[in-house]
C-alpha cells in the first residue's frame, strides 16, 4: 500500500533510456506483488503452467529485468527481512482482504462477469514463498544483484542510496522518501504500455524520478516533519490514517505545530500502535552493510532451463531474451563503471 502523499512530491517524467548508467535498488516484493497483480488473463487467471504453478512473478522478473539489463540499467532487487512487530496487524488485515477478494473473483467467474472478476483476482493472491526462491534463482542466473534486507526492503533500499551506493531507490510507494532515499523513481518495473480498465485503450508509461530535497525543499519541512505526515495521513504500520486527515491538512498541522508531540495532542489517536514507534522506525530502520552489487556474467543454460523446461515458458521467446542479453556489455570493472 505505502504512504499516500501524492499530492505532496515533485514528479518528473524521464525517458528509460536516460536512466542508462544508472543502478537503482529496486523494492523487490512491491514489483513481484505489481507482476502478480497485472501478468494476467482476461478473466483475472494468472500465467500458470500445466500443473497449475502460478508463474506471473517468473514473467515479470525475468522480461522485465532484462529490458532494464539491455537499456544499460543496473537493477538491484532488495528483498524484505522481518518485519516490525508493529505490522503484524497490517498483515493479517491484507490476508484478509485477499481472502475476501478471492471469494468475489471466484463468484465473478461462475457469472461470467469477466471484468468485475479480472479487478477482483488482481487483490486475490499474495507472494508465496516459493515465488519469491523461484525470483531469486532467475535473479541469481542472470547475474543481478540481490541483498536481504534485515527488515522493510524499501528502508534497505533508502540507505543504500544515501550511503551512494545506487543511484535511487525504485519502488512504486513512496515510503522510500521518508526512510531517507535522495531519489526515488517510480514505474521502473511496469511495462511501457498499460491497458485502461475496462477499455480497449493503452496508455504510455513514463518512470518519474522523485528528489527529497526538492519535495522538502517546496513544502518548506523537515523530513521528519514528512515522516510525521505520512503518519497522519496512514503508513504501512497505521493504515488509513487518522479519519479526516490527508495531505494538505496534514501539511497544515506541521506547519502550524511542527513535532509530533505536539500534533498528538491535537488530533484522535485511536491506533494500538504506538506513533512514536513508527516514526522512530522510520528514522532509524534496521539495515545492512552486508551486500555486494557486483553484476555477474549470465548463465544461460541454467537460466533456459529454468524458465523453458522447468516453467514452460516460451523457447522462442526465452531464446531471443537470451540473445538480447549476449548483446550487452556489462562494465569490465564493476558497478562503479555505471555511475
Amino acid at each position: 500500500m505505502g504512504v499516500k502523499i501524492s499530492d505532496l512530491v515533485i514528479t518528473h517524467r524521464i525517458d528509460l533510456e536516460k536512466l542508462k548508467g544508472k543502478s537503482v535498488a529496486i523494492d523487490a516484493f512491491n514489483a513481484m506483488y505489481q507482476f502478480l497483480s497485472i501478468i494476467r488473463q482476461k478473466d483475472g487467471t494468472p500465467l500458470m503452467t500445466s500443473s497449475g504453478e502460478i508463474t506471473s512473478v517468473h514473467s515479470g522478473i525475468f522480461y522485465r529485468t532484462a529490458k532494464l539489463l539491455t537499456t544499460g540499467i543496473t537493477p538491484i532487487y532488495v528483498f524484505d527481512g522481518e518485519p516490525p512487530p508493529f505490522k503484524r496487524a497490517t498483515v493479517e488485515e491484507r490476508e484478509e482482504v485477499r481472502r475476501e477478494a478471492m471469494k468475489k473473483w471466484k463468484e465473478a467467474l461462475a457469472a461470467g462477469r469477466l471484468e468485475e472478476a479480472r479487478k477482483y483476482a488482481q487483490a486475490a493472491l499474495s507472494l508465496t514463498p516459493e515465488m519469491i526462491e523461484d525470483a531469486k534463482k532467475i535473479l541469481e542466473y542472470m547475474g543481478v544483484p540481490i541483498v536481504q534486507a534485515p527488515s522493510e526492503g524499501e528502508a534497505q533500499a533508502a540507505y543504500m542510496a544515501k550511503k551512494g551506493d545506487v543511484w535511487a531507490a525504485g519502488s512504486q510507494d513512496y515510503d522510500s522518501l521518508l526512510f531517507g532515499s535522495p531519489r526515488l523513481v517510480r514505474n521502473l518495473t511496469f511495462s511501457e504500455r498499460r491497458k485502461l480498465p475496462r477499455e480497449k485503450a493503452y496508455v504510455r508509461i513514463y518512470p518519474e524520478e522523485i528528489l527529497l530535497d526538492e519535495t522538502l525543499g517546496n513544502l518548506g519541512i523537515s523530513r521528519e516533519q514528512l515522516i510525521v505526515i505520512g503518519i497522519l495521513v496512514g503508513t504501512d504500520y497505521n493504515p488509513g490514517g487518522i479519519k479526516g486527515i490527508g495531505c494538505k491538512k496534514a501539511l497544515k498541522l506541521v506547519e502550524t505545530y511542527k513535532t509530533l508531540d505536539e500534533i498528538l495532542s491535537h488530533v484522535n489517536w485511536e491506533f494500538e500502535i504506538d506513533p512514536k514507534d513508527i516514526y522512530e522506525f522510520f528514522l532509524d530502520p534496521p539495515t545492512s552493510d552486508n551486500y555486494d552489487l557486483t553484476l555477474k556474467p549470465v548463465d544461460e543454460e541454467k537460466l533456459y532451463d529454468f524458465m523453458v523446461n522447468q516453467h514452460e515458458f516460451s523457447p522462442k521467446r526465452v531464446e531471443k531474451t537470451l540473445e538480447e542479453l549476449r548483446k550487452m556489455k556489462p562494465p569490465s570493472e564493476g558497478l562503479e563503471a555505471w555511475f
